[in-house]
């Protein structure tokens, strides 16, 4: 035999001994991908194991589980801050509630007195004052549950028009209070998502109750086919430069030096965890939030 053959037939090896070896390290790389994902995806301290000898992948590997512990220490942390921060807001909250109810009850022996004319005015600011600080107050208490919702995030088929209008209901006396007339209108077809029944309903009130706050004797509530529900209100509070930032934390309206508290945070906060959407415009004097599930 020639040369030429020998030649060949070590050739034809080597482009053999090279294929194998693609293979196998391509199907390790998918392996590895694979075992990534689920590794990510579950509350699991595995790391990527290797099947093959190659010192490139070997090395890859070993740097890929290096990440993987310093995502879990960093993933520990977040998790240990939020338990931190849920037990100092909790706290804060209860410790505010004690004597904010004693004010609350002194200002109402108060108010029984025979008082000036501008006594009553200054007691009519310290109880606003008060109540303010009383609204914030059980903010924070929602927003302390509400790290408890996103631990414990039960799905459920939710008919959402049934939660919006048990929800309005229960908003009667303060719309009485407020004189305001709702107008609802919500689409007879019932519309059916899977959701967490107490956080759809949380979201709900807390858009309401914003609307309340800022409503100038009209609140309107729409619910359509598709799934989307727009809450509107006049107002004046607004323009269009600070309407981008309603759903910021402690948001302050300069023009009434209202504060929007965490209510509408909160509401966006929700709202993306339930697979949701939700935007705010304000034209012609209406505020309208609008969300989609």
């Amino acid at each position: 035999m020639s040369i030429w053959f020998y030649l060949f037939l070590i050739v034809i090896s080597i482009l053999l001994a090279l294929m194998i070896k693609v293979i196998v390290m391509k199907n390790e790389i998918k392996n590895m991908g694979r075992e990534l994902s689920r590794i990510i995806k579950t509350d699991t301290n595995n790391l990527i194991t290797l099947n093959t000898k190659d010192k490139d992948l070997r090395k890859f590997v070993n740097l890929l589980n290096e990440n993987l512990k310093e995502l879990r220490n960093l993933e520990l942390e977040y998790k240990n801050g939020n338990g931190e921060l849920k037990t100092s807001i909790t706290n804060i909250s209860h410790d505010l509630r004690t004597p904010l109810t004693s004010i609350r009850g002194y200002l109402d022996l108060m108010d029984n007195k025979n008082l000036t004319k501008k006594q009553k005015e200054y007691l009519q600011i310290i109880n606003n004052k008060v109540k303010d600080l009383t609204d914030l107050t059980e903010q924070l208490f929602d927003f302390s549950k509400v790290l408890d919702i996103q631990k414990e995030m039960k799905k459920d088929k939710i008919v959402i028009n049934n939660v919006l209008e048990e929800t309005l209901v229960s908003f009667y006396s303060l719309f009485k209070e407020y004189k305001i007339i709702p107008q609802v209108e919500i689409c007879e077809d019932k519309v059916t998502r899977l959701l967490n029944e107490t956080m759809l309903k949380r979201i709900f009130e807390n858009i309401i109750s914003n609307a309340i706050k800022y409503s100038e004797s009209d609140f309107i509530v729409k619910m359509f086919q598709d799934g989307t529900i727009e809450f509107s209100n006049k107002t004046t509070a607004f323009d269009n430069v600070n309407i981008e930032k309603i759903f910021a934390r402690y948001y302050t309206v300069k023009s009434s030096q209202k504060s929007t508290g965490i209510g509408l945070s909160i509401a966006k906060q929700l709202t993306a965890l339930s697979g949701g959407k939700i935007k705010a415009t304000y034209r012609d004097n209406i505020l309208k939030i609008s969300l989609k599930f």
